[in-house]
């Protein structure tokens, strides 16, 4: 919660302002029994109207002015409470974009996204409370205790016996109250990762017809939400009962004693009258504080989680730089690496790459091609070797300089419900020659230009209105856009047929000479023409070398362009 709270610090005097506004009005709130007590026990037995009448319109300005304090401290407290909260939310987002996909993974996406809108919401509901209420009922409670010992002690001992009761019972609730609440949020996570998954594939679910069983799984994770959040609810929502149980009690002792003393001559009506007001008005404070405990603990638990994230440290902090002359555009030397610790996923992976290279990457699925690209783009760090870049250690280069060297293609990326022409851009602000320019080479321009609105054609989210082959040539033209040193196309042409495939790499040769590229690819024609061509099995190399010597020295290689182009085809491209 102390990291919650320095981001309430630069709000600290527009807080004290609305503090003192809400002080104010207390008073207000305090003085009209008071007031009642006097006019009733001595201005009334005078039987001065007029007095009678200034007194009553005394209590209408006291009223007045707590009615307008409330609503103005009210929306101070509001404002407050939403720029904090979207300062907390700004960071959130940008801390969970800058960690690493260890911590990514760790966190797993459907906590991340739990925490920035359900958790900050609680933050935001707590920060409003906190400040309606913080002020005005400490004040509303002590205050009137302090009124009913003046105006009559005796009945007043009888009330204030009652408090320690309640307070040892607030405290023993919360602290049983609060670890519910965290675990009802790391169900909210769950929850939210099944719903994630059934948005995100209901195309298959449909297809499959499994409707019905994702539904039942929805019920599961609901139900287990449901269960959670009602075991914390009936935790903490003792404290009503107990604090009405308590308060009745010390009510009808004050009733009782009360009435003794007025027959006894030892109190007059109005001081009756006017402490049961009083009693109301604390009542009412004590239950405004019980729903800050309530909330507190709900805030606290999303607090705890929130700072996790904050909290989370560098995983790729940028090493000092270490620079050593190969001569090589991209190299790996003898590089390893593991996911769990335990088990490498990479092993001994070592080749070169010049300026303008092609690297095809093939091997068959969970051979480790996809977990290469991520560590030369350092999503990971390695386990053991070295990666570098124009001979630049990528441990030694900053993370944003070192990302837009890449000009990156994923099979299933996203596409955004924008146009087509800013989905190319990508927020780049690329000249428009240079955004055509990919268009043509990625073989996406003759589908773009025949569509009404061309380049301002609007897409679906996630290019639903499109084709895989048209998705994937935009995609490829989003990662030429940028004109990067380094493009990689990660079975990015899975989609596209072979004349279309082989029309998009003689043209990226052509246009992007100085790029160096990398082909993850499951088709030999893909990657036969490239100048290196890796094979992976079990994340370790099977072979490397060009076509015509994996042909002769990879059995595996051979098997696949045999299979894939036949024997006698081995020449053609």
């Amino acid at each position: 919660m102390r990291k919650i709270l320095s981001y309430v610090r630069p709000y600290a005097f527009y807080m004290s302002v609305g503090m003192f506004i809400k002080f104010v009005g207390a008073l207000m709130d305090l003085a009209l029994p008071y007031i009642l007590a006097y006019l009733i026990d001595d201005v009334a037995k005078q039987g001065d109207v007029m007095q009678i009448y200034l007194w009553g319109v005394v209590m209408l300005i006291c009223s007045i002015i707590a009615w307008v304090t409330n609503i103005v401290a009210n929306r101070m407290a509001s404002k407050v409470a939403r720029d904090t909260t979207r300062s907390i939310r700004h960071d959130l987002y940008e801390r969970i974009n800058n960690l690493s996909c260890r911590q990514t993974d760790e966190f797993t996406i459907p906590s991340l996204i739990s925490r920035l809108t359900s958790d900050t919401y609680n933050i935001h509901r707590m920060l409003g409370m906190m400040q309606r209420l913080g002020v005005r009922a400490p004040i509303l409670l002590l205050g009137g205790v302090v009124v009913t010992l003046i105006m009559e002690p005796k009945l007043a001992l009888v009330l204030v016996s009652t408090l320690p009761i309640l307070a040892v019972g607030v405290v023993y609730i919360s602290r049983k109250g609060i670890p519910m609440y965290r675990v009802l949020q790391t169900a909210i996570d769950r929850m939210v990762r099944v719903v994630r998954d059934n948005i995100t594939g209901i195309r298959v679910i449909k297809a499959l017809s499994k409707t019905e069983y994702e539904m039942r799984r929805f019920e599961g994770v609901n139900e287990e939400v449901s269960r959670k959040e009602r075991r914390a609810n009936i935790v903490m929502g003792a404290t009503n009962p107990l604090m009405n149980l308590v308060l009745n009690f010390g009510l009808t002792a004050v009733i009782v004693t009360g009435a003794f003393l007025v027959n006894w001559g030892q109190t007059e009506p109005g001081n009756i009258i006017a402490f049961l007001t009083l009693f109301t008005i604390i009542l009412n404070a004590l239950m405004s504080i019980n729903r800050m405990f309530v909330m507190y603990s709900q805030a606290s638990a999303s607090a705890q989680r929130i700072t996790q994230v904050l909290d989370a440290p560098m995983d790729l902090e940028t090493e000092a730089p270490d620079v050593v002359d190969t001569g090589d555009h991209i190299r790996f030397e003898n590089v390893s690496f593991s996911y769990n610790g335990k088990q490498n996923n990479l092993e001994g992976i070592d080749f070169a790459l010049k300026h303008g290279q092609t690297l095809g990457i093939m091997g068959a699925t969970g051979s480790g091609k996809t977990t290469l690209i991520q560590l030369l783009q350092r999503f990971y760090p390695v386990s053991g070797g070295a990666i570098r870049i124009d001979g630049a250690n990528v441990n030694g280069i900053e993370p944003k300089r070192l990302h837009t060297m890449f000009g990156v293609a994923f099979q299933s990326d996203t596409l955004f419900a924008d146009t087509i022409y800013e989905n190319i851009d990508f927020g780049r602000n690329l000249p428009k020659e240079q955004i055509e320019l990919a268009a043509r080479c990625a073989q996406a321009a003759d589908f773009i230009d025949k569509l009404p609105d061309g380049y301002q054609h609007m897409l679906t989210s996630k290019g639903t209105n499109l084709s895989g082959g048209q998705k994937q040539r935009l995609l490829i033209a989003r990662a030429l856009a940028g004109r990067p040193e380094i493009l990689i196309l990660d079975d990015s042409s899975s989609a596209l047929d072979y004349q279309t495939d082989a029309k998009m790499r003689r043209a990226v040769r052509e246009h992007y000479p100085e790029v160096t590229t990398i082909l993850i690819a499951q088709r030999v024609s893909s990657v036969r023409t490239s100048d290196l061509i890796l094979v992976l099995d079990e994340g370790k190399m099977l072979g490397l070398g060009n076509h015509q010597q994996l042909m002769e020295s990879c059995e595996v290689y051979r098997e696949t362009s045999y299979i894939q182009m036949g024997g006698g085809l081995d020449a053609q491209a």
